[in-house]
């Protein structure tokens, strides 16, 4: 403000003081809510001459309707048809605030003051008060106020504000006359603590702070101011909707028509996210690999395959960050016999069998599905979520079976394998496998025995030649049977000689025959196989003539007895008369 300013503003100051003159204050318009009050405020002044009539005693308040100049209210004269109310001012102070009470549409004009006291009577006409009478009070106000950042985006609303910055929201009201005086109150979800309202001066505020989450983006927030009336309540209100920026929130992976679908079958994955703003791009990983597949909010598989089963990976971003979510793509399909599925040289046989869900598998003898018994053992191995791995031990005993079959079934299918490798082969790998035994046990057998014979054989010749004995075994070429249907009997071992032949003196060879009459043997010192018969004959030598034969017989006074003559066993009584001829000389 200036100089010259200043002094005009003393200079009419003074003039008032000085020049001092009726004037009045009081307020253009009022409202005044139907069926409550109103308050008129007013002061005026009188000439300073006038001061001495202005007593407390003689001072009264007239207040008339203008246009009319009828008489609505009487500070000392209370009729019924005036407007209740009250002075709450002192008139003799200058000070003529009044109230009216019960307020109704009567009460709505224009009203003008007049004061009253001793020989002072002045009319305030051209200072007017207009009351308004209302039926619902007027609307509180709601505002935001917020913290101010430097980096604050400089294109958020006004009712904008970010996640996790503090905000304050005012409701203020101008108060109407009312007994008891009016509230304001909150209303919104979710709920934040309160604070006391608090009244200045004609103005009643109400503060609400919090600290802004998602949760509050488009958040409505209501104040209501609310009169307590004698025959109802009245209430007035305002409201802010509260826009919160934030990064993506409750990212989830939607699928359709299922996150279990059948192979070959169409699938659609849906991702979904809650930001503001909104998501600026949505890409596609698979859990495993974590490379990129796609982006946009779908990922569609036309044709289902197991091979795309497992997780897979969603990820919302925008301006303000990123959230994740993932799901579980479950790609079922019939049971599936794996090519690896074989039998050993052993009647053992495996089979190996992936399915979704994890099928089970049953073996099949002869068409009729078998378990564990004493004839078969099974084991099952789980290999993991979708495969499964049995195995089948078959017994000897089953060498009948001519078919063995594996069945894998689950909710989709069924799939079978049949072995070429069945179980008669079985059996005759078992079969030559026993015969492969005997015929080596009979070789070694065999082998044993020849051993046996020739040690023996060599252990008699060395005993031979330990006694001086040069005479050498012969046997004769002529065989007779003593039946045909028994098997050959043989002349065994008749010495001939003391002498060893010479090439001068040639030794020949003579026949001779059993006699099987004498069943008594005429020596005791015959020896032999007595234990196989009863029945013995005698086996002599005949030279060219009897004499010459008894002669060589009883010449050989030195030979042992097992060397004169041996027991050969008499295996048929029929034929027990035999003659024994005397051979002649060839």
């Amino acid at each position: 403000m200036g100089v010259a300013e200043k002094v005009c503003v003393f200079v009419f100051l003074l003039q008032g003081v000085c020049c001092r003159d009726f004037s009045i204050s009081l307020p253009e318009k009022i409202e005044a809510l139907s069926g409550s009050c109103v308050i008129i405020k007013c002061t005026f002044e009188i000439k300073k001459a006038d001061d001495k009539d202005l007593t407390e005693r003689d001072a009264t308040g007239l207040w008339r309707r203008d246009g009319t100049n009828d008489v609505v209210f009487n500070s000392r004269d209370h009729k019924p048809n005036y407007f209740k109310g009250n002075i709450t001012g002192k008139l003799h102070e200058k000070n003529c605030t009044t109230i009216f009470y019960d307020v109704s549409s009567n009460h709505n004009g224009k009203y003008y003051f007049r004061i009253e006291s001793g020989r002072l009577k002045y009319s305030y006409i051209k200072s007017t008060s207009t009351v308004n009478v209302i039926e619902s009070p007027p609307k509180p106000t709601v505002r935001l106020y917020k913290d101010q950042d430097e980096d604050e985006d400089q294109d958020q609303d006004q009712d904008e504000v970010l996640e996790g910055k503090s905000v304050s929201l005012r409701c203020s009201a101008e108060t109407l006359c009312s007994s008891p005086p009016p509230t304001l109150t909150w209303s919104f979800t979710p709920r934040i603590p309160l604070s006391e309202s608090s009244r200045q001066q004609e103005l009643l505020i109400s503060d609400l702070n919090f600290t802004a989450t998602h949760r509050h983006h488009r958040v409505t927030f209501t104040c209501t101011i609310t009169y307590q009336l004698q025959d109802k309540n009245k209430t007035a209100q305002d409201n802010i909707t509260l826009h919160v920026q934030y990064s993506p929130k409750n990212t989830s992976v939607s699928v359709l028509p299922s996150s279990s679908v059948l192979e070959g079958c169409s699938v659609t994955l849906t991702c979904s996210s809650d930001a503001n703003p909104a998501v600026l791009n949505y890409t596609w990983s698979r859990w495993s690999e974590r490379e990129l597949l796609q982006t946009g909010n779908t990922l569609t598989f036309n044709r289902t395959d197991p091979t795309q089963s497992g997780f897979y990976h969603c990820k919302a971003q925008n301006k303000h960050g990123y959230q994740e979510s993932s799901v579980m793509l479950d790609i079922q399909y019939a049971p599936q016999i794996s090519t690896s599925s074989s039998c050993d040289n052993v009647p053992v046989c495996f089979c190996e069998v992936d399915g979704n869900p994890s099928p089970e598998l049953v073996w099949h003898l002869s068409g009729r599905p078998v378990t564990n018994s004493s004839n078969m053992f099974i084991i099952e191995e789980r290999l993991n979520s979708t495969g499964l791995r049995s195995s089948i031990t078959l017994h000897q005993s089953l060498s009948h079976t001519y078919i063995l079959k594996c069945v894998g079934n689950n909710t989709h299918g069924t799939a079978s394998q049949l072995f070429q490798l069945s179980l008669n082969l079985f059996s005759q790998e078992a079969s030559l496998f026993n015969v492969y035994t005997v015929l080596v046990g009979f070789v070694a057998g065999a082998t044993f025995m020849a051993i046996l014979w020739v040690t023996t054989l060599l252990y008699k010749c060395i005993c031979r030649t330990q006694r001086g004995d040069k005479t050498g075994p012969i046997q004769t070429d002529v065989v007779d049977s003593v039946d045909s249907r028994e098997e050959p009997f043989y002349v065994n071992k008749v010495m001939l000689s003391a002498e060893a032949p010479t090439i001068n003196h040639p030794e020949t060879l003579h026949y001779s025959t059993i006699n099987f009459n004498n069943t008594k043997p005429e020596s005791k010192d015959i020896k032999g196989i007595s234990s196989l018969t009863v029945d013995y004959a005698v086996v002599r030598y005949c030279g060219r003539n009897v004499a010459d034969s008894e002669a060589k017989i009883t010449g050989v006074s030195s030979m042992p007895y097992e060397d004169t003559i041996y027991q050969v066993p008499h295996k048929a009584r029929r034929r027990a008369d035999m003659d024994v001829k005397q051979g002649e000389s060839i």
